[in-house]
């Protein structure tokens, strides 16, 4: 009896430690990624305007530095997208606002009298800076609704459904907002926004949940007064010679994209924007063929993660040119103890559980669904919630949404979901090409090794990610299908609970080691 039980430990070591093949295509190119990013939204007006000078640089340089120190570690995560998020004015209204949460509440440009102020979101702006300098390639400007002066109840949040909360024929005015908000940022910070991005989560209400009162700004819209925005938003911008690309959709939940879910018109969006319809905007001036949506709610359990991903890819496939974004996401689901701590959105969790939860979701958004850009939502939280990237408190507690709490000071915390997402989007940057990683089982990788691979055509770079979700070390052997690497190495940077994004030593492309319950970039050379 020992005897067996001795072979059978034998038996499971092997298994184990057996080594595995991965054929990386890499003649066969997928598509064209656009980054990684995240948003300002909300905290980052206060911490921008009030926090210590010392504390604003070390924050911008985890979410923006592209930099290595003395051993080759990296310094932050290099975002290559930064959100902007232009307020509608709930902030100068106060607690006639009816916005709940004031760190929730946004300034805006436009003064009623109908002038610009360009001292307004000043600690956005400061963090717009702070990008700037440490290199970020691309900037989005959206909305959450639009300006309080504009909207039907003088309020930055809707009292009436499926509605844009906008006044009757004021869609040209609030056109006109967005490109002189562009234009009046882009003069006073000396730097370009790429994309717009003029409506938000179109899907949901967006109605008093509390009282009479909201805890954001948010509006509904049709599909048809999506259309009707952009074609008078894409006239605007080529009337003033811009080159900011509008991008549409951020849908609030990504099967809205592909299937008609109530019949409110706020649905089946890929095919009304990008089908063979009258309202197709892929031939209007400065217009991305892109389509966006939010990750909510679909990634909970695999199986519907797996499949609701793969049908975005196959729609998105169907009209030529298109490209999907996913361009927001937090955990709101509840997967569960066994995945995440708290099991839910709910308590933070600066460890690897949650890391891997969304590096799981960063790998199947990417591979199963085709996403070119994946974006975060708020890079930094005070709440204790898994909703940012870097976690702000006074020291003696986990979190706090008390009006006063960390608004002028406080400590911050990095986490390892900051450094997976980095994993992505330090070595995966704008230009790059996806590459093949063919004969992976979705769903029985999803707890075990998942890969992606890009190449860097420019730099002759190729880059390898990999998610291990599992319980044990792989070993690996990656065979390429056309071209050589230098010394035949990889050059591995681990997150993992002992590792942020450590660099580690060269591993031969014959013998990689992939950790458990880690994110590894590979890089190597092309001879």
């Amino acid at each position: 009896m020992k005897n067996t039980y001795i072979t059978f430990l034998l038996l499971l070591s092997s298994l184990a430690f057996a080594q595995r093949t991965a054929t990386i295509n890499t003649d066969n190119v997928l598509q064209t990624m656009d980054g990684f990013g995240a948003s300002d939204a909300w905290r980052c007006q206060f911490v921008g305007k009030n926090w210590p000078d010392q504390k604003k640089n070390a924050i911008a340089d985890l979410l923006f530095s592209k930099e290595v120190d003395a051993q080759g570690n990296p310094k932050g995560i290099g975002l290559s997208i930064w959100r902007f998020n232009l307020g509608a004015g709930s902030i100068e209204q106060g607690e006639n606002s009816k916005v709940s949460d004031q760190w929730r509440r946004s300034e805006c440009f436009l003064n009623a009298d109908g002038t610009y102020d360009w001292s307004k979101q000043e600690g956005q702006r400061w963090f717009l800076q702070a990008a700037k300098k440490r290199g970020v390639e691309k900037y989005l400007i959206f909305t959450n609704s639009p300006p309080v002066h504009m909207t039907n109840n003088g309020l930055s949040f809707a009292t009436q459904k499926n509605k844009l909360n906008l006044k009757e024929g004021t869609i040209p005015k609030f056109a006109d907002f967005l490109v002189q908000s562009i234009q009046g940022l882009e003069k006073k910070e000396g730097m370009k926004f790429d994309y717009v991005s003029p409506i938000n989560e179109p899907q949901w209400e967006w109605m008093p949940n509390n009282g009479d009162e909201n805890s954001q700004e948010g509006t509904p819209a049709t599909n048809q007064e999506i259309y009707d925005l952009t074609k008078a938003l894409s006239d605007k911008l080529k009337s003033q010679k811009m080159n900011t690309e509008i991008v549409i959709g951020e849908a609030g939940q990504i099967n809205y994209l592909y299937e008609n879910v109530n019949d409110e018109n706020r649905d089946n969006q890929i095919d009304y924007f990008f089908g063979k319809g009258k309202t197709n905007i892929s031939k209007l001036p400065n217009v991305r063929n892109t389509i966006s949506g939010h990750s909510y709610f679909t990634t909970w359990p695999i199986d519907r993660q797996v499949l609701s991903r793969k049908l975005i890819a196959a729609n998105v496939k169907q009209k030529p040119g298109l490209k999907y974004w996913q361009s927001e996401y937090c955990i709101l689901e509840n997967p569960g103890e066994t995945e995440i701590p708290g099991g839910s959105g709910g308590t933070r969790d600066l460890g690897m559980p949650t890391a891997l939860f969304v590096a799981r979701l960063i790998h199947n958004d990417v591979a199963l669904a085709n996403a070119a850009s994946w974006q975060w939502w708020t890079s930094l939280t005070r709440a204790d919630y898994k909703d940012g990237l870097i976690y702000l408190d006074d020291g003696k507690s986990n979190g706090g949404t008390a009006p006063d709490y960390v608004k002028n000071d406080g400590e911050f915390h990095d986490s390892k979901l900051l450094w997976a997402l980095g994993n992505y989007s330090l070595f995966v940057r704008p230009g790059m090409l996806r590459v093949d990683v063919p004969n992976q089982d979705e769903l029985a990788s999803a707890n075990d090794v998942m890969l992606t691979a890009y190449k860097d055509a420019a730099n002759k770079k190729l880059i390898i990610v990999a998610v291990n979700c599992g319980t044990s070390d792989q070993n690996y052997k990656f065979n390429l299908s056309k071209g050589t690497l230098k010394n035949n190495e990889l050059t591995p940077y681990i997150t993992s609970e002992s590792s942020n994004l450590k660099k580690a030593a060269l591993q031969k492309i014959d013998t990689i080691v992939i950790p458990a319950k880690s994110v590894v970039t590979f890089v190597g050379e092309f001879q």
